[in-house]
């Protein structure tokens, strides 16, 4: 496809995106929509990443603050407690590693602590945030949200949501160019259910392939997201995993390389299948 690259520039090297990435969500929170609760204890969650690694994920996305819907801040040293020994555990076990994090404090210290990308769901629009990626070498991931997770529910509202995602994430990766983040180093991600009713999240999901025209990685984000459980009638996580394993495939036709999800081996078929239909076109 025109204009998808085929690589990501990640810690130093390029990483070979043209058949798609799966990112290993792992949330070690309490309070995440899906999972909050079940991976606190540091050595359960470095088996988890290394489990999902092993399935076929590229590296594992740590979040230590919940974005969920409603969901409250958390403090800097609480951020940094549940994420660090994750990060380093799963370093030292030669994982490749990303943190979800929009405190510059936190992601300059996973990225001392050998995180390779940072995922920022506030776009790097904290200067703070892009001094502390900008001469780093990291990847860096740039998403869209309306709002912040305590209100970005209430009543999101676009006048047309693709032109005004896609304007957001131009200018943003324009102001990290200009700090010196080398636009390889960079990828974007419109944020679906980030401050977006379930039509929105279509939309978006719809028109992914003007955002892939932009010569940038695409990751989306669908996992598990009620969205996905209201279009399925079921909200089980197995019904919501076969649920993301169809955007995955479908958003990898449309253009995304990145596709951060929960389970790792569904999304892992659905991509095989998806690339090899694409490649044969």
């Amino acid at each position: 496809m025109t204009g998808v690259p085929a690589t990501w520039l990640v810690g130093g090297r390029d990483r070979d995106i043209t058949n798609g990435a799966l990112v290993g969500v792992l949330n070690v929170t309490p309070d995440s929509f899906s999972d909050g609760g079940e991976l606190e204890e540091a050595r359960t969650a470095i088996e988890h990443g290394l489990e999902m690694i092993e399935q076929g994920a590229l590296f594992v996305d740590i979040g230590g603050e919940s974005t969920r819907p409603g969901a409250h801040p958390v403090d800097e040293a609480s951020e940094l407690r549940r994420v660090m020994p994750v990060v380093e555990g799963l370093v030292a076990e030669g994982a490749l590693v990303s943190v979800d994090t929009s405190k510059p404090e936190v992601a300059s210290t996973a990225i001392e602590g050998g995180a390779a990308v940072i995922n920022d769901v506030t776009g790097f629009t904290d200067p703070g945030m892009i001094d502390a990626v900008a001469d780093s070498g990291c990847g860096v991931v740039v998403v869209h949200m309306k709002g912040t997770p305590i209100d970005m529910h209430l009543a999101p509202s676009y006048g047309d949501v693709v032109a005004e995602v896609e304007q957001f994430l131009l200018d943003r990766v324009a102001e990290l160019e200009g700090a010196g983040v080398a636009r390889r180093r960079m990828a974007i991600d419109p944020g679906i259910g980030f401050g977006k009713r379930a039509h929105h999240s279509l939309t978006l999901l719809s028109h992914l392939d003007r955002l892939a025209g932009h010569g940038l990685p695409v990751m989306i984000g669908t996992s598990r997201k009620g969205f996905l459980g209201k279009l399925v009638k079921g909200d089980s996580r197995e019904a919501l995993d076969r649920a993301t394993a169809v955007t995955t495939a479908l958003g990898f036709a449309a253009g995304a390389r990145l596709f951060r999800v929960h389970d790792v081996a569904k999304s892992r078929d659905a991509l095989e299948i998806a690339g090899a239909i694409v490649a044969s076109q």
